[in-house]
């Protein structure tokens, strides 16, 4: 690893010159003459690897390798205990805290140099392995995001909803579920997975799904079984994951009712995932306040009306609430997603 910073750790400043005739020229250097004095210089500017003194006052150096090992940003740091504790018992003590290697003194100049060298290769080679496992996990994350968006499309193609009604719906569910709580990220999951809510539809016939009349009973019986296909549809992923399985919760449970009377589940009250509960919501402003083939779009204190009035039966009231809160910053999004 190419200027590398050592830290030198030993409470006998003639150990300490030693090692720095050793290694001076080819890395840079740091020096503690303390236990104390080494987790204070590992605070001031990580290391990447430190040789330890195991013998010293008031703080050993097994005790700075176990607070160092404690502390989840210096844990990584290879540690090589470097002292005249030779013995069997000693080494062992010493690889069971987590360090890595064990230079008895005195030491010699090849050997430091050689285990310097090859722990110092180790830890940029695991440094790197653990940047290309996040790349991986990150491609792997935009891979299952754009799966979910190629099934947002299709479904679309199959609907009379445009693509901005999932882009407004969506904006509106990770406002509604930031307003009542949610942390960010999870929110931002949300706004990703609330697009497939009615991925299902894929599987409606045409006949139905495009009727522009109101639907018969059976037509109706058949509509409804979108919700429990798109979870199918979504939940048949392997392996799952975050995204896919809150995806599928919303798929299934949009369709629910804070009175029980909805479906596929007939679920009531807080039995129904919240993810589904905030996505009714904005599934329902969105629909109503939006032009379709079957009817003019609602005025949006018409469709606040309806949600106060189905607060408690349809919806959750303690969402409507917040939802009604939150209005400005709802109006702020159906500006900048409007329909040509």
């Amino acid at each position: 690893m190419p200027n590398a910073r050592i830290l030198l750790v030993d409470d006998e400043p003639a150990n300490l010159n030693l090692l720095r005739q050793i290694l001076k020229g080819e890395h840079a250097l740091s020096f503690a003459k303390s236990g104390a004095d080494a987790l204070a210089t590992v605070e001031k500017q990580r290391p990447d690897l430190i040789l330890l003194d195991v013998m010293m006052p008031s703080m050993d150096g097994y005790e700075v390798c176990r607070q160092l090992k404690a502390d989840p940003r210096y844990r990584d740091i290879p540690v090589i205990f470097c002292t005249a504790k030779a013995e069997e018992s000693d080494e062992s003590a010493g690889f069971e805290l987590g360090a890595v290697d064990y230079i008895a003194k005195p030491v010699r100049a090849a050997v430091v140099k050689a285990r310097v060298k090859t722990h110092l290769a180790l830890s940029q080679q695991k440094e790197e392995l653990a940047r290309a496992a996040e790349r991986l996990h990150d491609d792997l994350i935009q891979s299952r995001l754009q799966t979910l968006q190629m099934l947002g499309r299709a479904a679309e193609f199959k609907d009379n909803e445009t693509g901005l009604h999932v882009i407004r719906m969506s904006h509106y569910s990770q406002s509604l579920a930031q307003a009542t709580g949610w942390p960010d990220e999870a929110a931002e999951l949300l706004l990703s997975a609330a697009p497939m809510h009615d991925v299902g539809k894929i599987g409606i016939p045409d006949a139905i799904l495009r009727k522009p009349g109101r639907l018969d009973d059976d037509e109706m019986v058949v509509m409804r079984t979108h919700a429990e296909i798109g979870a199918r549809i979504i939940g048949s992923q392997k392996p799952s994951s975050p995204l896919f399985d809150l995806a599928a919760s919303i798929a299934l449970s949009h369709h629910e009712k804070w009175d029980g009377t909805g479906y596929p589940k007939g679920l009531s009250g807080t039995e129904i995932p919240i993810d589904g509960r905030i996505v009714a919501i904005a599934d329902v402003f969105d629909a109503l306040t939006t032009r379709r083939p079957y009817k003019e779009p609602w005025a949006v204190d018409e469709a606040l009306d309806l949600l106060r009035a189905e607060s408690g039966a349809h919806f959750d009231p303690e969402l409507v609430t917040a939802f009604l809160d939150i209005m400005p910053e709802i109006l702020a999004i159906r500006e900048q997603w409007l329909e040509d």
